[in-house]
């Protein structure tokens, strides 16, 4: 069968079968080649044989490993391991409750990384999901409605305004067919379809002579031949561009396995160290064994999880009262560290509604007109500003009349949000009139239609005939392009209602202007005294008189300009990439103030067609250049940001098609749009913006980088602590002296001191400029060296003070157990201090206010009667082998802890950490 190769054979990996390119074939050649018949169809059992043949019209479905693998998979992590260690350790010491705790955190990661592993598989069932449908399909001669799922090549299939379309299909005849594709293409407009042949290499997006499975039809009506179903089509190849997209690890969580692999080394080294010097010295293997043991409890960070997971947790709160929905835990902080914004344009950038933005009547007057999408609030102003109605002149009123009553479309009100169905321009015009007094339903009484010449793409014009009840006679009425629509003039209105000879030069130079703001231009005409009879396109030219120009555009969102300006200021590059038309692109980008970069070069416009030119050598530079990159494809989308993920740049890549979605799962982080959303890219992202404005990430980016700031300020506090307390026991080794602090007393200050204390560090509000500072470095360690040297710096301070404080209560006479208690209570009180140090990195403690974060004193508070108890209850004696120790021990407690302060806070001001 000649068409069996065509669309049954799987494409090459990265490519398309040559013979696929079914737009470039005369219509009658396509059905020749796929054996069908452009009036019958197939026969009833030539369908049930190919559909035997080829498979079901279905995406296939998602392949992840097995179940438990997908679990196991969970806990194959650097720091897991550490954990589970730790979890073993302290069981033996038979500390239950703190292994029980441990191994909750290890299990609680587990879970949420299994949960949010499955989220590229609901994206491919989304996916699969927009092809689940009803189709009409002419077979044996006969129309039929089958599932779609049931649909081969080679079935002749009818398709008409409400319908979607059910597979990719050539068309082989068309009667007014538009087809909204901006959830495949990113194209704002409905597309007009035609029979015509095409170039080969003509793009998706320019197809005029296909449908593709998963776009709606918006008007009109058409019949094609099915040429690809299921995983061959257009929707196909998005499949396997997402299943294909990695799911790339966030900048902390690489971090944190970086650190996690040096912390596991460093912990089995020092333990092995201490267990080998110890038996060199004589000691018993059962003793060193438990001062190896007690050094690796102290070194493991049991609190980093679960400080790790509960800051994300708030941040994911913080950021939804901003309206940003975080899917994936680890984009919290992952925005903070964007360097990059890929946004899509079409309900991203703009509000995916047209808008009328100036009318212009024939005797020069340009009115403004304000307001955005299809809510008809807003006004039409005059050169003055004036606001004005749509009794300001004749021509004004004739104007709005044409757009308003020869107009297709229908506006409703439902959920508090306006909803169009039909065509976006006719929606615009719809909206203006409204907006000028003139409504829809009223218009529909006044002039009611008797008879239509729909619009097509040959003539680009629609007119239609109405009876006038004002004066009783009939009304003629036109819009479309604006030299078509001139050519039906013999003359131009007035605003007094009067004719005058058309001015074709001054109106064309008009709507030029216009074009030139990048706004689409219609004309509209009218001939308010008509004769039925004398309706017909053949006797319209030269019949109509010129009432003005509508121009409109896909106007971007009101914050828009602001939320680019402000990443700007914060280093984030914003480039714009869509699959819309590149001077459509290029106007709004312009009036966002996305074309000026503070580098030269910068701003650049380039089509797809341009990147598929570049050479591999040209390609980075040319991407890392551009701020809008127009016309491209899913493929294209996805390339680009992995060139500039291999660039070392942190992507984030807004979007809200279906076209969107394989950018969106592969980005580092994947935003969508949660109102103008298909569930498909909601399904892909990692955070879903429930108000649509790309003003919302401003706000989560500044919230990303106050979640990575409290991290890295609780990583700053917790391994002082721990690395003190392994090295502790270590130098007790060398010394060949009794042990400072025990190994049950070690777990007690890692668990409690990491809730009290180092938790409370989640809360910290964000810091002052925190939006006037350049992106992270990717590149850049969690731990800068200015950082791991004040960790050294407070490690050794723990070391000596604690030393200091056991010595001199045993030289005082003071028991083991009390020496051992001031210990502890020493590491305890220089941790308070310096988590008050550790509030900001950079700034002194005492400018940040005592009580700018109140749940530190919280934990302050509750850390202290912990201690308390600790020291003075008998059963916490027994426990942690404690005992009750004097004031003056309190008072050589607090005088090492305040000088340790005073040490970090000179190390703080000499050396400041970088933001």
């Amino acid at each position: 069968m000649p068409g069996t190769e065509a669309t049954g054979t799987p494409r090459p990996p990265g490519g398309r079968h040559p013979a696929e390119a079914h737009h470039a074939l005369v219509a009658h050649e396509v059905v020749l080649l796929l054996e069908t018949d452009a009036e019958r169809g197939l026969s009833g059992p030539e369908a049930a044989r190919r559909l035997e043949r080829f498979g079901p019209n279905l995406l296939p479905p998602a392949t992840g490993g097995s179940l438990l693998r997908r679990i196991l998979g969970q806990f194959h992590h650097p720091l897991i391991y550490v954990l589970l260690v730790a979890g073993a350790v302290t069981a033996a010491l038979g500390e239950y409750v703190d292994s029980t705790v441990i191994l909750a955190v290890v299990l609680v990661n587990a879970l949420i990384g299994f949960v949010q592993e499955s989220k590229a598989e609901a994206a491919l069932e989304g996916l699969r999901a927009m092809v689940r449908t009803t189709a009409t399909v002419v077979r044996g001669g006969r129309e039929h409605t089958v599932p779609s799922a049931e649909l081969v090549p080679g079935d002749l299939v009818v398709v008409e305004a409400g319908d979607k379309v059910p597979a990719d299909v050539r068309l082989v005849r068309v009667a007014e067919l538009r087809v909204d594709e901006s959830a495949l293409t990113g194209e704002s407009d409905p597309v007009t379809k035609d029979e015509v042949v095409l170039h080969p290499g003509t793009p998706v997006a320019d197809r005029r002579n296909m449908t593709h499975s998963g776009t709606l039809v918006t008007a009109g009506r058409g019949a094609g031949v099915v040429v690809a179903t299921g995983p061959e089509t257009e929707l196909g190849a998005i499949h396997r561009l997402v299943g294909s997209a990695e799911t790339l690890a966030t900048p902390l969580t690489a971090k944190l396995a970086a650190f996690s692999r040096i912390l596991t080394v460093v912990i089995l080294a020092l333990a092995a160290v201490t267990f080998a010097i110890g038996l060199a010295r004589g000691e018993e293997a059962v003793r060193m064994f438990t001062a190896a043991v007690a050094l690796a409890v102290g070194a493991i960070p049991e609190g980093l999880p679960a400080a790790v997971t509960i800051t994300l947790a708030i941040g994911v709160v913080r950021m939804a009262r901003r309206r940003a929905v975080i899917r994936r835990l680890p984009a919290v902080e992952t925005l903070g560290g964007t360097t990059v914004i890929c946004s899509d344009k079409t309900g991203t950038l703009t509000e995916n509604q047209m808008t009328v933005r100036t009318l212009w009547t024939p005797d020069g007057t340009a009115y403004q007109v304000t307001g955005s999408g299809y809510d008809p609030s807003g006004t039409l102003r005059d050169a003055d500003g004036t606001a004005v109605t749509a009794d300001a002149s004749h021509a004004l009123r004739w104007c709005l009349l044409a757009g308003a009553a020869c107009n297709d479309a229908v506006l409703t009100r439902a959920g508090g949000r306006w909803e169009l169905r039909g065509d976006p321009t006719e929606g615009a015009m719809l909206v203006v009139a409204g907006k000028a007094g003139l409504r829809a339903d009223e218009v529909a009484e006044r002039l009611p239609r008797t008879d239509t010449i729909a619009f097509s793409s040959e003539r680009r014009y629609m007119a239609t005939l109405h009876d006038d009840a004002a004066s009783g006679a009939s009304a003629v009425l036109a819009k479309g392009a604006t030299e078509r629509v001139v050519g039906l003039c013999a003359g131009q209105m007035a605003a007094d209602g009067g004719t005058r000879p058309l001015d074709r030069a001054a109106v064309l130079a008009a709507a030029e202007r216009l074009a030139a703001e990048g706004l689409r231009v219609l004309a509209t005409a009218a001939r308010p005294a008509a004769e039925p009879a004398a309706f017909s396109e053949r006797e319209l030219p030269g019949t109509l008189v010129l009432t003005g120009l509508q121009a409109m555009l896909d106007p971007p969102r009101p914050a828009a300009t602001a939320a680019v300006g402000a990443c700007h200021d914060a280093g984030i590059t914003v480039k714009m990439i869509t699959g819309d038309h590149a001077a459509t692109a290029s106007a709004v980008a312009g009036r966002i103030g996305l074309l000026t970069g503070p580098r030269p070069g910068e701003g650049e416009v380039l089509t797809g067609t341009e990147l598929a030119a570049l050479s591999a050598r040209e390609y980075p530079a040319a991407v890392d250049r551009a701020r809008v990159l127009a016309r491209v494809s899913p493929e294209q989308k996805l390339g680009l940001v992995r060139a500039l993920q291999e660039r070392g740049q942190v992507v984030a890549m807004t979007g809200d098609g279906v076209n969107d979605a394989p950018a969106l799962r592969q980005a580092d982080i994947g935003v969508a749009m949660g109102r103008g959303g298909t569930e498909v890219a909601k399904d892909a992202a990692d955070m879903v913006l429930t108000d649509d404005d790309f003003a919302t990430i401003e706000a989560a980016v500044e919230e990303g980088r106050g979640v990575f700031d409290n991290l890295t300020k609780f990583v700053v506090w917790t391994l002082p602590t721990n690395m003190g307390e392994g090295l502790v026991i270590l130098v007790a080794v060398l010394l060949g002296s009794t042990l400072p602090i025990l190994p049950t007393q070690i777990l007690w200050i890692n668990m409690t001191t990491a809730v009290a204390l180092g938790l409370m560090l989640a809360f910290e509000p964000k810091e002052r400029g925190i939006m006037n500072r350049p992106p992270r470095d990717p590149a850049r360690p969690l731990l800068t060296r200015a950082l791991v040297l004040r960790v050294l710096l407070v490690s050794a301070l723990l070391i000596a003070g604690s030393w200091w404080v056991f010595g001199w209560e045993r030289d005082a006479g003071a028991s083991l157990a009390e020496a051992r208690t001031a210990a502890v209570n020493l590491f305890v009180s220089v941790e308070v201090l310096y988590l008050f140090s550790c509030r900001s990195l950079t700034r002194p403690a005492w400018r940040l206010g005592l009580f700018g974060n109140r749940w530190v004193i919280g934990g302050v508070l509750t850390q202290a009667l912990g201690q308390l108890a600790l020291t003075y209850l008998p059963t916490m004696n027994h426990l942690f082998h404690t005992a009750p120790i004097s004031a003056r021990t309190w008072l050589h407690i607090l005088g090492v802890a305040l000088l340790a302060a005073l040490v970090i806070a000179v190390d703080k001001r000499l050396r400041p950490a970088p933001g």
